[in-house]
């Protein structure tokens, strides 16, 4: 008990550092989150901007938001990613370490001189910042985000609440994932109490552009069984994408599609760029997407993550069959072990 007062002390301590910051800073808030925003990383962002505007504080936004998410932001509430930073500026980078530039998008991270506020629930976190709330333990950033809105004393309203409830839908898988903790119920309440859309969140996240289904059917005739079907592989490229008249952004949501195949412990949608390659994986029960990840380079949670190769995908495919045949293999020793 003495272990857990501890940990809500030190993270009451870490809201209260990050909100007095955002509080306290007199110039522009930059606010940033990662490459190819979720809907935690946009809910995050439109969550804490709205309410540090209600302050009166200066907030630039520099995100592209992915079409499907695009029904959230008001017309010209979100900026164009930024060439140069702003004089006095204070950056809080939400839902993605604030140390690895090369995911942190919108701005330079490289260039910035000023302090940073890092707000994020990935295990992967180097927590280096002027002020942070790093918690793996929260299923979504958008609870922390909510955590901060308290702090900072902003007025509650739909407009603050709706993208907060996005980020804790999507991250959650609409409350399915094994990540869901009693708090994010009891915080998914508070947010309906504030007004946050629920419904209409759900009915938007559920509409799909023509060409989604017809690049999926492309998809799924990629598909592989391996390992007696624990691991299922999809491929997708930019020729699938020209014949179907469809995006990259149409791919995001597929993986998902994929570790709902009966017996799958991982499942991993493979973007082929040519000569880059990302891969988006999912696991259940003791195989963790994390793992995996980490060891092509990238991070995330035990159940979801992704990676980033720079090289073509025959060789990223040697490298992630051989990630993949180490992670089952401690998964099952681990079993065994029990």
């Amino acid at each position: 008990m003495t272990g857990m007062n501890e940990a809500a002390a030190t993270y009451a301590r870490d809201v209260a550092a990050v909100a007095a910051k955002l509080a306290e800073h007199r110039g522009p808030i930059v606010v940033l989150s990662h490459e190819n925003p979720d809907g935690d990383a946009l809910g995050s962002v439109l969550g804490l901007t709205r309410a540090l505007r209600a302050l009166g504080k200066t907030v630039i936004t520099p995100m592209d938001v992915p079409r499907y998410l695009r029904f959230l932001a008001s017309p010209g509430e979100i900026n164009p990613p930024l060439s140069e930073w702003p004089e006095n500026a204070l950056a809080a980078v939400l839902d993605v370490d604030n140390n690895d530039p090369e995911r942190v998008a919108g701005a330079d991270l490289t260039t910035f001189t000023g302090e940073v506020v890092n707000v994020d629930h990935h295990g992967t976190n180097a927590r280096h910042a002027a002020a942070m709330v790093v918690d793996p333990g929260r299923p979504a950033t958008t609870m922390m985000i909510a955590d901060v809105v308290d702090a900072l004393g902003a007025p509650w309203s739909e407009p603050v609440a709706t993208p907060l409830m996005l980020g804790l839908i999507t991250d959650t898988g609409s409350f399915k994932f094994e990540s869901v903790t009693p708090e994010a119920f009891e915080a998914a309440a508070r947010l309906r109490a504030h007004g946050a859309r629920l419904g209409w969140i759900s009915d938007q996240l559920g509409q799909h552009p023509r060409s989604y289904y017809i690049l999926l059917r492309e998809v799924l005739s990629t598909m592989e069984f391996l390992h007696g079907g624990r691991v299922v592989f999809a491929h997708v490229d930019d020729a699938m994408l020209a014949r179907a008249g469809s995006t990259w952004e149409d791919v995001e949501s597929y993986v998902s599609l994929l570790r709902g195949a009966e017996g799958a412990e991982l499942a991993v949608m493979i973007k082929d760029f040519g000569e880059r390659v990302k891969l988006s994986l999912r696991s259940r029960g003791n195989v963790s997407a994390q793992n995996v990840a980490v060891t092509l380079g990238g991070g995330g949670h035990v159940p979801a993550a992704g990676a980033s190769l720079a090289l073509p995908y025959p060789q990223v495919r040697l490298l992630l069959e051989d990630a993949v045949n180490a992670e089952l293999a401690r998964a099952d020793a681990e079993l065994v072990e029990v």
